[in-house]
């Protein structure tokens, strides 16, 4: 799918719960996320899970964790938590933070 024009910015705050660390996960994040012209950036988080702020259109987001609900070859999704918001438009692109 592809952004309508006339579609608001949305925020959405990701929680992706499995086996996500140490399996690349971060790096096909902001790899997806770049291609599909998102914002933000991602993290793994001390508990085991890997935390993502993105903003966009709420039709490439929800492309966006389609795509991370299967996630690189070595990880295994178990849950995806998502809090929707208004975008703050405090990103220029998408990083992988530490």
């Amino acid at each position: 799918m592809t952004q309508s024009v006339d579609e608001p910015l949305v925020r959405a705050h990701i929680l992706v719960l499995g086996r996500v660390q140490g399996v690349g996960f971060r790096a096909f994040a902001a790899r997806t996320a770049t291609r599909l012209n998102l914002v933000g950036g991602v993290r793994n988080l001390d508990d085991g899970r890997v935390e993502l702020e993105v903003e966009g259109g709420k039709t490439v987001i929800e492309d966006l964790l389609r795509e991370l609900k299967v996630g690189p070859p070595a990880s295994h999704v178990r849950k995806i938590a998502v809090e929707w918001g208004m975008a703050t438009g405090r990103y220029l692109h998408f990083d992988i933070w530490k």
